[in-house]
């Protein structure tokens, strides 16, 4: 795989995803979003990533299966555009984070995002483990429920049925496409520790490392948001009229 081939598809990747963002910005914004209009721009733009970056990425397994039995060396050329892709979408959604907010209110995603695009970057230059950043991206499947859950609260429907099932759906995707996919990537790491050369093993198990402690944070933020207060202030409500 030629190097400008990657260096296309990122770029161009880039380039569709400030049109994505620009496009959004002409579209009608619900008003209570029109308080953070760049939030707003941010969270659609990363929705349409995750949207596409699920579908691709199931499919990249179910048009070339045998890149599942090989993690390392095979790969389909569909399966490589597809990582180049995403590393355009995280180097924009990188300097547009940059340029539009504090340094305080970021840093989280910024440093998760300097992570992916060093290990998706290794495996495209060097052409090994695009299977293993497939797997990866299945992340997305969540994080379509996820950006859409953002999508509804700022749109104020974050007390209707909508919400309540997107947010159920949520949690159990989030379950299954991050917690599980991660604790699967980690041991498949340790188990091929033989096969992959220092360096590559080095920066997977420190983004490993990194991507589940953030992600065992969110999941809680999100349960103790959508769930645990809900429940407490129904419990409340019911000791008020015992009383």
């Amino acid at each position: 795989m030629e190097l400008s081939s990657v260096i296309l598809t990122t770029v161009g990747s880039v380039g569709f995803f400030r049109l994505v963002n620009a496009g959004v910005g002409q579209l009608p914004m619900p008003e209570s979003a029109r308080r953070n209009a760049w939030k707003w721009r941010n969270i659609c733009t990363s929705f349409v990533h995750s949207l596409i970056t699920a579908i691709w990425a199931v499919l990249c397994f179910f048009l070339y299966p045998q890149m599942a039995e090989d993690l390392i060396e095979t790969f389909s050329m569909f399966s490589h555009a597809l990582v180049s892709f995403s590393i355009g979408y995280f180097m924009y959604d990188f300097f547009d984070m940059v340029l539009n907010q504090k340094l305080n209110q970021s840093w989280e995603l910024l440093f998760h995002h300097v992570v992916v695009i060093s290990c998706f970057g290794l495996s495209v230059v060097s052409c090994r483990y695009v299977g293993f950043a497939v797997v990866a991206l299945l992340v997305e499947i969540n994080s379509v429920f996820l950006h859409l859950r953002q999508v509804m609260r700022m749109s104020s429907m974050a007390a209707g049925t909508l919400y309540r099932v997107n947010s159920m759906t949520n949690l159990g995707t989030y379950v299954v496409f991050r917690i599980n996919t991660l604790a699967w990537m980690t041991r498949w790491l340790v188990l091929n520790r033989d096969k992959v050369p220092l360096l590559a093993y080095t920066l997977g198990s420190v983004g490993m490392a990194i991507m589940t402690a953030m992600n065992i944070v969110l999941f809680y933020r999100l349960l103790r948001s959508d769930f645990l207060k809900g429940s407490a202030r129904e419990a409340k409500k019911d000791k008020e009229k015992e009383m």
